[in-house]
């Protein structure tokens, strides 16, 4: 039986590598909107993030995700992670 290959991501905050389901992505549209991608096929410049409130704190923190995606990210996207999780 073949096994299948499991895609590996980088979590922009602790600098993991996870599988691809053990993280979210976080997308910055062509319309320069910012999103969370569930389906992680979305178009645009994305970022991943763990699975994890302490992350999600962080990132908020140190703002990584505003300078990841070029673009000014809104408070409600991370209320929106720490729902998800």
């Amino acid at each position: 039986m073949k096994m299948r290959k499991i895609p590996m991501r980088t979590c922009v905050v602790t600098r993991e590598k996870l599988p691809k389901q053990e993280l979210v992505r976080v997308v910055r549209t062509p319309e320069n909107e910012v999103i969370i991608d569930e389906s992680g096929k979305a178009n645009g410049r994305g970022a991943y993030l763990k699975k994890d409130l302490e992350v999600i704190n962080k990132a908020e923190k140190t703002k990584i995700l505003n300078s990841r995606l070029e673009v000014e990210v809104p408070k409600e996207i991370y209320d929106n992670l720490r729902g998800m999780i």
